[in-house]
C-alpha cells in the first residue's frame, strides 16, 4: 500500500518523481502537521490514545476489556479445575488405600481370629499415617468397626453404605461422617473361597480435599494478575504502534484521508495494483484496469484468474521485487515495477506500477530471441545424450533443432565413430541423422556415404575445425560443386541458407552438423552461427561419450563371446539348445558349458558373475577355464563346486591387494552330470537359481536342489541331489537375468517361466524360443543364459556287463565274451585291440584292485571299456626298463586307446579306455 508518512527521525530513501510521488510528499507534510503533538512528548501521545477520541484509544479500551474478561474466566476455570482434580485425587487415593489394606497378608486370618481389633488397629493406624488418609476402618459384614483413628468409635456401627461392598463391589461416596464431611471408599475382604468376610473403608475429609485447592488459589490469582498486567502492557504497545500509524486521527479524519488518497490514486496516469499476501487483487486504479483490460469484478479475485498472460500473472502472484520488467500484454509492452508492502511492518502483499513502454518494443524482441536461444541450449543439455548410443544421440540433436532453430538438420559422422573408434580424416562420412519439417527434402538420405568436396562448407569445416556460414546457397559456388544436380534441387525446393559446424571432441573431429533454412526468408546471421556452434559443442560431448562407451562395450562383448563356447561338443547323451543374450547396459559374467565325460556321461554347467563390464567378462573366462580343468578330474558335482569355491576365494585374496581391481564375490554356479546308462542326473548348485524339469508328459517342476552359498564365501559344504530322468525329459538351466528384474520378485519370474515351459514345444530349440518370447524384456538389464537339454538313454542293447571272479584264469573268458559281443555289434575289427585293453585292465584289477571286479563295455560314438574294482589306488603310466618284467600294461593301453583315465566312485574306482568306432 501507499505509505502515508515516514517515521520522524528516520533516514528517508531517495525521493521518487512523478505526480503520485508529489502527492505522497504533500500528504507526508500534512501528516507531520497532524502528528506534531506526538513529537512534543510520549505523555501527550498516551493521553491522546487513552482519551477514546482516536482510533488508537478506542482500540486500547476494547482490548483491555477483552483481556480482563479472558483473565477472569481463565482464573475461575483454573480454580474449578483444581477443586475437581483434588476431589478426583481423594477418591482415587481412598480406593487405592482401602484395596491395598483389604488385600494385605493376614487380614482374613485376623478377621476370623478371636480379637481382630488387637491385630488390625496398629496396622491400620500405621497405614493411615503412611498414606496420608484421615482414617482406615476395618469392619465385619454387619458394619461394626474393628479399627478407627479414634478408639472410642471402635465397636460402633460404620457410617455409610456397605451394601455394594457386601456384594463384592468397590464403592466411593461423600458423606457426613463422625469426623466431618468426607470422601470414603468401601471395599470387600474376600476369603479363599470368594466369600466376603469383612470390609475395609478408607477416606479423607473434605477439609483436607479442599485444602490443596485453597492453598493453590493465591498462586492462581497471582498468575492471573501477572497475565492481566502483561496483556495490558502488550495492548498498550499495540495501541501506541497504531497511534503512530494513524497519527492520532479519529475515524472521521481517517475517512477523509482515505477519500483524498483514493482520488489521487485513480487520477494518476500510471497503473497501480495492490496485491494481497495470498495473491488476491486488493486494488487496481483506473489506469491499471485500462492497461490490463481487467474485468469489472477483478478486485477480490486471484490474479491468476484474471486472464492475464502467464508471465505477468505469475509476477504479480509471486510478490517478488521487479524493476522495469517488460511484459507483453496483448498489443502493449508494459514496464512493471513491483515492491513488497511488508518491508517495515506493513501488511503482506505487494504494490506494482505499470507503464506503457512502446519504445521498448525492439528491446523486448531482442530479449525474447535471447530467451528462446537460452531455452534451446537448456533443452540441449537435458535432451541430448539421454543414452549411450551414437546414432540415437545424433538423432536427438537433429530432432531438437527442428523447427526451433532450423528447418532441416543433418548429422554426418565418420564410420569409425559409429563403431566406437577414432575418426580418420581420409575416410568418407555417413549420414547418421536427418530431421526436417517435411520428409521429401532432396538432401542425402540417412545411411548414405558422403565424401565432401574441399570447397563445400562441409569440407571447410572438417578441414579447419571451424563453423562456416553460407547465407545464400544459390550464390555459393563451392557448395554447388559437391553435386550440381542435387544442389539445384535443394535450392529449387526452397532451402536458401546453411550453417555447417564440425563435431569436435578435443582435437578429434567426429563429423559435421548442417543446419538448413527454407521457411524463414531471412538468412542465418552471425548470432545464429554462434548459437549453432554452442549447440553442436554440447552435443559433441554426448556423442564422444557414446563413442567411447561403444568402443568399451564392443571390446567387452568381443572378449565375452571369445570366452563363451563357439559350438556344442558332439555327444549322444543329450540334445542341447542354448541362447545367450548380453545386457543392453553392458556385458556381464554369465556363462554356460556342455562337457562330455567318461562313460558317455555329459556335464552341464551354468554360472554367473555379478557385475558388468570387462572385469566381469574376464572373471567369467577364468571361472569357465577352471571348470574345464576340474571337469577333467571327473569329480562329483559337490566336490567340483568345492574346488571352484576355493579358487574364487584365492582370486579374491589376490585381487584385494590391488586397489584398482574389484573382487569376484558374488559368482554363482550350477553343475549337473547326466548318465545315459542309468538315466540319473546328479545336480549341485552354489547360490544359483534352481533348474526346471519338463517331464515327457509336459508337466513342469522345479526340483529341490540345496542352494549352497555363492562361490568365494567358503566354510560350508555343497550338497547334491540325484534325479531319475525318463528318456525325453528336458532339463532347463538358466541365469537370474531370465527370472529377476527390478519390478518383480524371483518367485514371480519362476511362475512366469513355469507357464512358458508348460506351453513350449517338444524340442530344445522350440523350448528356448518359447521361453525368450515370454520372458525377454525389451531392454534386458542383465545377461541371460539359457540351456535346454533333452535326455537320451543308452539302451541295454548297447551295454554289456560282466562280473569277474578274483581269478587270473577268468581273463580268457572275458576276452571271449567281449569278442562275441563285438561281433554282434559289427565291430570285429576292434576285437583284437579291445581284448588287449581288457586283458591288461582286468589283470591289474584282479592283482591290485581288491575282491570285486566288474567289466562294462558301452557302444556310443566310441567304444568304451570300463573296469570297476573296490580299490581307491590309481594306476600310473610309466616307462618300464629293459630288465623289468612288468610295468608295460598301461603303456600298451595308452597306445591302443584314444583316451583313457580313472574316476573314483563311493565303492572304489573305474579305469576306462575309449576307442574310435569305424
Amino acid at each position: 500500500m501507499v505509505r502515508l508518512t515516514g517515521r520522524s527521525g528516520e533516514r528517508q530513501p531517495r525521493r521518487p518523481s512523478g505526480p503520485l510521488a508529489r502527492h505522497r510528499r504533500d500528504t507526508d507534510r500534512a501528516g507531520r502537521g497532524v502528528g506534531a503533538g506526538r513529537r512534543r512528548g510520549h505523555a501527550a501521545a498516551l493521553r491522546s490514545a487513552l482519551s477514546g477520541r482516536s482510533v488508537a484509544g478506542q482500540v486500547f479500551a476494547m482490548n483491555v476489556v477483552i483481556v480482563l474478561l479472558l483473565v477472569v474466566a481463565a482464573a475461575v476455570a483454573l480454580v474449578l479445575q483444581v477443586r475437581h482434580d483434588s476431589e478426583t485425587e481423594a477418591r482415587n487415593r481412598s480406593v487405592a488405600v482401602a484395596e491395598t489394606f483389604a488385600n494385605s497378608p493376614g487380614i482374613v486370618e485376623a478377621l476370623r481370629g478371636p480379637d481382630p481389633t488387637a491385630v488390625l488397629q496398629p496396622r491400620a493406624e500405621a497405614a493411615r499415617e503412611a498414606t496420608g488418609v484421615d482414617f482406615i476402618v476395618v469392619m465385619n459384614t454387619d458394619g461394626i468397626r474393628y479399627t478407627h483413628p479414634k478408639p472410642d468409635r471402635i465397636g460402633k456401627e460404620f457410617v455409610g453404605d456397605i451394601g455394594p461392598a457386601l456384594a463384592g463391589e468397590t464403592m466411593t461416596e461423600e458423606i457426613e461422617g463422625t469426623i466431618g464431611p468426607l470422601v470414603q471408599a468401601v471395599v470387600p475382604v474376600e476369603g479363599p473361597d470368594g466369600t466376603v468376610v469383612g470390609l475395609v473403608s478408607a477416606g479423607i475429609t473434605t477439609e483436607n480435599v479442599g485444602g490443596a485447592a485453597d492453598r493453590q488459589l493465591p498462586l492462581v490469582l497471582i498468575v492471573a494478575g501477572v497475565g492481566l498486567v502483561l496483556a495490558t502492557a502488550g495492548t498498550a504497545l499495540v495501541s501506541r504502534r497504531l497511534l503512530r500509524q494513524t497519527h492520532g486521527l479519529g475515524p472521521h479524519e481517517m475517512t477523509r484521508m482515505y477519500e483524498h488518497h483514493d482520488a489521487v490514486l485513480h487520477s494518476v496516469r500510471e497503473g497501480v495494483l495492490i496485491v494481497g499476501g495470498e495473491g488476491t487483487l486488493v486494488l487496481a486504479n483506473d489506469e491499471a484496469q485500462r492497461l490490463l483490460d481487467l474485468p469489472d469484478d477483478a478486485e477480490g479475485r486471484h490474479v491468476l484468474g484474471l486472464g492475464l498472460p502467464d508471465d505477468t500473472a505469475e509476477l504479480l502472484a509471486s510478490g517478488r521485487v521487479a524493476t522495469d520488467e517488460v511484459h507483453l500484454v496483448k498489443d502493449r509492452l508494459l514496464a512493471v515495477n513491483q515492491r513488497p508492502t511488508d518491508v517495515r511492518g506493513g501488511p503482506a502483499g505487494s504494490v506494482a506500477t505499470l507503464r506503457d513502454s512502446t519504445e521498448l518494443r525492439a528491446l523486448s524482441g531482442r530479449a525474447e530471441t535471447a530467451r528462446e536461444r537460452l531455452d534451446i541450449l537448456y533443452a540441449a543439455g537435458v535432451g541430448i545424450g539421454t543414452g549411450l548410443d551414437v546414432t540415437r544421440t545424433a538423432e536427438e540433436l537433429a530432432e531438437l533443432a527442428v523447427p526451433r532453430f532450423a528447418d532441416y538438420v543433418t548429422v554426418d559422422l565418420y564410420d569409425a565413430v559409429l563403431a566406437g573408434g577414432q575418426p580418420e580424416g581420409t575416410t568418407p562420412l555417413r549420414r547418421t541423422a536427418l530431421s526436417g519439417i517435411r520428409e521429401e527434402v532432396p538432401l542425402y538420405p540417412v545411411g548414405r556415404q558422403i565424401r565432401f568436396v574441399a570447397s563445400t562448407p562441409h569440407g571447410r569445416s572438417l578441414h579447419t575445425g571451424r563453423p562456416v556460414l553460407e547465407p545464400r546457397l544459390s550464390e555459393a559456388k563451392g557448395w554447388q560443386a559437391q553435386d550440381l544436380e542435387r544442389s539445384a534441387q535443394v535450392v529449387e525446393y526452397g532451402v536458401h541458407s546453411l550453417i555447417t559446424v564440425p563435431l569436435r571432441a578435443g582435437t578429434l573431429v567426429l563429423g559435421v552438423v548442417s543446419f538448413w533454412r527454407s521457411e524463414k526468408p531471412e538468412p542465418f546471421d552471425e548470432d545464429e552461427l554462434a548459437l549453432a556452434e554452442e549447440l553442436v559443442a554440447r552435443a559433441a560431448v554426448s556423442i564422444d561419450n557414446a563413442r567411447r562407451y561403444t568402443r568399451e562395450h564392443s571390446m567387452a562383448v568381443t572378449l565375452q563371446r571369445s570366452l563363451l563356447p563357439r559350438r556344442m561338443p558332439e555327444q549322444d547323451a543329450l540334445e542341447v539348445a542354448y541362447r545367450y543374450l548380453p545386457a543392453q547396459a553392458g556385458v556381464g559374467g554369465d556363462w554356460f558349458d556342455v562337457l562330455p565325460l567318461s562313460g558317455a556321461r555329459v556335464a552341464l554347467v551354468v554360472g554367473d558373475v555379478v557385475g558388468h563390464g570387462l572385469h566381469a567378462a574376464a572373471t567369467m573366462g577364468r571361472l569357465r577355464t577352471a571348470v574345464h580343468n576340474f571337469t577333467s578330474l571327473d569329480l562329483p558335482p559337490d566336490e567340483l563346486l568345492g574346488l571352484l569355491d576355493e579358487l574364487v576365494g584365492r582370486i579374491d585374496q589376490d585381487e584385494a591387494a590391488d586397489e584398482g581391481t574389484a573382487p569376484v564375490t558374488g559368482a554363482t554356479c550350477l553343475y549337473a552330470i547326466y548318465d545315459p546308462v542309468s538315466r540319473s542326473c546328479v545336480i549341485a548348485r552354489a547360490g544359483h537359481p534352481p533348474p526346471a524339469l519338463i517331464r515327457p508328459d509336459g508337466t513342469v517342476e522345479f526340483p529341490e536342489v540345496p542352494a549352497g552359498p555363492p562361490l568365494g564365501l567358503g566354510g560350508l559344504p555343497f550338497e547334491t541331489t540325484e534325479l531319475s530322468l525318463a528318456e525325453g525329459s528336458r532339463l532347463v538351466l538358466y541365469t537370474d537375468g531370465l527370472v529377476e528384474d527390478r519390478r518383480h520378485d524371483i518367485d514371480v519370474g519362476l511362475d512366469e517361466l513355469r507357464r512358458a515351459l508348460e506351453v513350449a514345444g517338444e524340442t530344445p530349440e522350440e523350448t528356448c524360443r518359447t521361453v525368450l518370447d515370454a520372458r525377454l524384456p525389451d531392454r534386458p538389464g542383465d545377461d541371460i543364459a539359457l540351456l535346454v537339454a533333452r535326455t537320451r538313454a543308452l539302451g541295454p542293447d548297447r551295454v554289456a556287463e560282466w562280473e569277474i571272479p578274483n581269478d587270473p584264469a577268468a581273463v580268457g573268458e572275458v576276452r571271449s565274451q567281449v569278442t562275441r559281443r563285438l561281433a554282434q555289434w559289427g565291430l570285429d575289427e576292434l576285437a583284437f585291440t579291445t581284448e588287449l585293453i581288457l586283458s591288461e585292465l582286468v589283470t591289474n584289477a584282479i592283482r591290485y584292485g581288491g575282491d570285486t571286479v566288474h567289466v562294462r563295455v558301452l557302444r556310443d560314438r566310441s567304444l568304451i571299456c570300463e573296469v570297476f574294482d573296490s580299490s581307491s589306488t590309481s594306476p600310473h603310466l610309466r616307462y618300464a626298463a629293459m630288465t623289468d618284467e612288468g610295468g608295460r600294461g598301461l603303456f600298451l593301453v595308452a597306445q591302443l586307446a584314444e583316451r583313457w583315465g580313472t574316476r573314483y566312485t563311493p565303492a572304489g574306482k573305474v579305469i576306462w579306455a575309449e576307442q574310435p568306432v569305424p
